[in-house]
């Protein structure tokens, strides 16, 4: 559409640095929730352009946003903000809409390659969703690939990148049973000869599905070894990968910060579920759990075995070692090659909590937290294999930050 800019579009100027305000049209609470990261923004909901349109105020309410032209207007499918930018153009305004609204703005999914120590045929994609700020990885060599906590919603993507590299896959691999996203490990393994890989301590989180299970194991894939590195503290069964230098940190170190660890069910809470045991029947006809205890409890004992993990396993490798997370948020930095990655000497520089001693750090993340990614427990069970979702309740479950990090 002439006066409509696609998602993809808004994010490639974004990145650009081009001259712009994004002008979000959906109520305060839906904005504050969730909302596109710009340098020029600004939020007044639909309702308001309405009311000045019958009073031929549109001219007016522009001027008091301070508007910087060209102006793209967002709501949730594009609707809305059609609208409004119409508004503004008939009052001399460069407006466009943003076609597909946030429903478009999750769906866009950026790939770059990583910087690799070898000169062979060996290839790592980071793939960058800028609406959740979710990280995957794509790595190929010798006609083989594997891919690192893939996404349910861009599942058809992986394959069909490993194939422009000539390979196929070999693994579908999530370094732990994610909580802010639905996973892609299942859809992948089903659509390709992959196989599934999930750490070992899923079984215990109540895992469903059959799929490989490694704890400190090897993973080879053409030339290269995946080397999996037991890591608990975001959750008990969290595995971390290393190949070559370069280290899979997913989401037990963040360049700028480290992984909660209050968003994993208790096992009693699996074990309950197993048995009947503590439940009743939700109106929805589920089941809902009677246990008392919040979704934190454990989290002391989960931030204690994240600083272990950081001091004994993480921290120890070399200065060197290339650091590629599983999350990034909007003041996140970025290499000069757009990738987000850093040394973990620069890491180690740039995450005060990981100069704390073992009682300061547990009092610090387990106590100070943000609030938990949206539909949590439900995400959990998806992963598992509990609970059965369609492709568009699945994406409609992520919608939103997904806040796992503590900075």
């Amino acid at each position: 559409m002439e006066n409509a800019l696609s998602a993809r579009e808004l994010y490639d100027r974004l990145q650009r640095g081009e001259s712009l305000t994004v002008l979000d049209v959906r109520n305060r609470d839906e904005y504050e929730t969730w909302h596109i990261d710009a340098e020029n923004t600004a939020q007044t909901p639909y309702a308001e352009f309405m009311s000045a349109k019958v009073k031929d105020g549109i001219p007016d309410l522009a001027d008091s946003l301070n508007l910087e032209e060209p102006v793209v207007a967002v709501c949730p499918r594009g609707e809305a903000s059609d609208q409004v930018a119409e508004m503004l153009r008939e009052s001399g305004i460069d407006a466009r809409n943003l076609a597909d609204g946030m429903d478009g703005w999750a769906r866009v999914y950026v790939a770059r390659e990583l910087p690799t120590e070898s000169e062979g045929d060996e290839t790592v994609l980071q793939y960058e969703r800028p609406s959740s700020g979710c990280l995957s990885y794509l790595v190929v060599s010798g006609g083989e690939a594997a891919v690192i906590d893939p996404l349910r919603a861009f599942a058809d993507r992986y394959a069909e990148d490993a194939c422009e590299f000539g390979a196929e896959l070999k693994y579908a691999i999530d370094t732990h049973v994610h909580a802010d996203h639905v996973s892609g490990l299942r859809e992948v393994a089903d659509a390709t000869d992959a196989e599934a890989v999930l750490p070992e301590g899923a079984r215990h989180r109540g895992l469903s599905f059959d799929a490989k299970l490694v704890v400190g194991d090897e993973l080879a894939v053409g030339g290269l070894t995946l080397v999996a590195i037991h890591a608990p503290g975001h959750t008990s069964e969290m595995t971390l990968f290393r190949v070559g230098n370069t280290l899979f940190s997913a989401d037990t170190l963040f360049l700028d910060g480290i992984g909660r660890p209050d968003l994993e069910r208790e096992t009693r809470r699996v074990s309950q579920r197993a048995s009947g045991e503590g439940e009743t029947e939700s109106p929805s006809g589920e089941t809902a759990s009677n246990d008392p205890r919040p979704a934190s409890d454990g989290a002391n004992e989960l931030a204690a075995d994240l600083h272990e993990t950081l001091h004994e396993r993480v921290l120890t490798l070399p200065d060197e070692t290339l650091v590629a997370p599983g999350h990034v948020h909007a003041e996140t930095p970025r290499r000069e090659d757009g990738t987000f990655t850093a040394q973990l000497d620069s890491v180690r520089e740039s995450v005060p909590l990981l100069s704390l001693d073992r009682e300061e750090f547990v009092a610090r993340v387990a106590d100070d937290l943000p609030p938990r990614p949206a539909n949590y427990e439900d995400i959990v069970a998806v992963n598992l294999g509990e609970k059965s979702v369609d492709g568009e309740t699945a994406f409609e479950l992520e919608l939103g930050p997904n806040n796992c990090a503590v900075q």
